[in-house]
């Protein structure tokens, strides 16, 4: 199997909810949703006590207050978010320099020659978490394989709070008895065609023919699905600094069918990305858009910058203009959106001959804003990239 971890996907629990009950804690204990109250909010985060009542992230907040009625309703606060993901993300990377962000509070982690200094990969894992818990005061669960795919499963099978270990050997063990569900890219619909063959568990799928399986979902997905089936994943994790594209994408639980929640998702990854590109000192040549529906079916939609940038309203009107012209032919609920920035340069290029005014005031915009959120944390200096990009 490769590639030979071990990989840790470290991911935090209910991290919108835990950071307003962290904030405030009169909410301890209570069922917690985060997100806009009205008939269009839709729930950006549940605690896990509102998540027993049956709320959930993506979640429309009429549905979710008729689930659960008590629950407090607590206005997103995005920016304090990305506060305590930096504090998050600097807690990985001083263990290693291999930290692929996934979104906002969870990431995979290459940890290969950091074991002679901070001892084996499941004492990684412990360390990891007793750090965050000591400086964040908030819990992560931590799952460690020998690759991305049986990392991030194992990180879900014990939250909140979990560390799981899956090594080669506990494989045929631990797969067997899961969900089709655990597999990435098996969504209801997909699993409902397989259980209507009596395919409920990872442990009948590799035992159903594979031709039968082609015939089923189609050749790509069959054969990735039987790859995961037995745990083989051979992705590398990616930095950002070495990656070719950086992008954030969410998967709802269920198809999101609101046209305006769908674009308030697009827009949060859009400010992530064009964060990560200054971090990292990188300009975005290309956006891209992906959009995928609750029949697994995938479509993108990409737009070429007339200069490379790293600034966040250029890059949200590229993402809104992809997104608002397929959203005004054809919308139909989706089940994944996903914003990347594509061909990557580094800052210090060849210089362009007339100035932007308007640009230039919005890269010392968000240069001011990322140095006085890594200096005073609480952020009570930031844009407003909504109108900013009107």
């Amino acid at each position: 199997m490769s590639p030979a971890g071990p990989i840790l996907h470290v991911d935090m629990d209910a991290f919108f909810a835990s950071v307003e009950v962290l904030d405030d804690p009169s909410l301890q204990g209570k069922p917690v949703l985060v997100g806009h109250d009205g008939p269009r909010g839709v729930v950006a985060a549940a605690s896990y006590e509102a998540r027993r009542f049956g709320c959930y992230s993506a979640q429309p907040m009429v549905v979710a207050k008729r689930n659960c009625p008590q629950a407090v309703i607590v206005r997103p606060k995005f920016t304090r978010y990305r506060e305590m993901s930096r504090q998050v993300f600097e807690i990985f990377e001083s263990f290693t320099p291999l930290v692929e962000p996934l979104s906002i509070d969870e990431a995979f982690l290459d940890i290969r020659g950091c074991e002679k200094l901070f001892g084996g990969a499941d004492e990684i894992g412990r360390q990891i978490k007793a750090r965050v818990r000591s400086e964040t005061r908030l819990n992560a669960s931590v799952g460690v394989a020998p690759n991305k795919f049986l990392a991030k499963l194992a990180s879900d099978l014990q939250k909140p709070d979990g560390l799981v270990v899956i090594r080669p050997e506990d494989i045929d063990h631990v797969l067997p008895p899961l969900s089709i569900r655990k597999i990435w890219g098996i969504g209801p619909k997909t699993a409902a065609r397989l259980e209507a063959l009596g395919i409920r568990t990872i442990g009948d799928l590799r035992k159903l023919d594979a031709g039968v399986l082609r015939q089923r979902v189609g050749g790509d997905e069959a054969d990735h699905y039987l790859r995961l089936a037995y745990g083989r994943d051979d992705r590398a994790v990616t930095p950002d600094r070495e990656a070719k594209s950086i992008g954030h994408e969410q998967t709802f639980e269920q198809d999101l069918a609101d046209v305006e929640a769908v674009r308030a998702v697009l827009l949060e990854e859009t400010e992530q990305v064009a964060a990560r590109l200054r971090r990292h000192k990188l300009l975005a040549g290309s956006v891209t858009v992906k959009i995928r529906f609750g029949d697994f079916k995938t479509i993108t939609r990409r737009r070429t910058m007339e200069q490379p940038t790293d600034v966040t309203t250029e890059l949200w009107q590229a993402a809104r203009e992809c997104f608002d012209k397929w959203a005004g032919d054809s919308f139909q609920p989706v089940r994944l959106i996903g914003m990347q920035s594509g061909q990557l340069s580094g800052q210090g290029g060849q210089l362009e001959l007339f100035v932007d005014e308007k640009s230039e005031k919005q890269k010392k915009l968000d240069r001011a804003v990322d140095q006085i959120n890594a200096k005073f944390g609480k952020q009570a200096v930031h844009r407003d990239v909504r109108r900013a990009a009107e």
